[in-house]
C-alpha cells in the first residue's frame, strides 16, 4: 500500500467527517429552533388554559343565575358526543338531520327529555 494510497482514504475520511459535522451543526440548530417554538407554545397553552378556566367560571356563574343546572348540561353534551363521537353533534329527532351540538335546536332539545329508540 503506497502514501497515495493512504492520502485519498484520509482525505475521504475527512471529507466524510466534515459532512457530518455539518449535518450535526445543522440538526443543532433545528434543534434550538424546535426548543424555542415548543416554550412558545407551552406559554400560549398555558395562557389558553387560564382562560378556558376564567371562562368556565363565567359561564358557570351565568348560567347559575339563569337558573340553569350546569350539570345537567354537561350530562347532555356528553350524551351527544357518545351519539355522533366524530363532531360532538346529536341527530334532530325531528327532521333527521345533523343538529351541531352548540346550536339553538340542540340547547332546546336538551332540555326536553326525548327519547330515540
Amino acid at each position: 500500500m503506497g502514501l497515495g494510497s493512504t492520502t485519498k482514504k484520509i482525505q475521504t475520511i475527512a471529507d466524510k467527517a466534515e459532512q457530518v459535522y455539518a449535518q450535526v451543526d445543522e440538526l443543532r440548530e433545528q434543534l434550538a429552533e424546535l426548543r424555542a417554538k415548543v416554550d412558545v407554545t407551552h406559554d400560549t397553552v398555558s395562557e389558553l388554559k387560564v382562560k378556558h378556566e376564567q371562562n368556565r367560571a363565567l359561564l358557570e356563574a351565568i348560567a347559575e343565575q339563569q337558573g340553569v343546572d350546569v350539570e345537567e348540561v354537561l350530562t347532555e353534551a356528553a350524551i351527544d358526543d357518545v351519539d355522533d363521537p366524530t363532531t360532538g353533534a346529536g341527530v334532530d329527532a325531528e327532521t333527521e338531520e345533523a343538529t351541531p351540538a352548540d346550536s339553538p335546536k340542540a340547547t332546546e332539545d336538551a332540555g326536553t327529555g326525548t327519547e330515540t329508540s
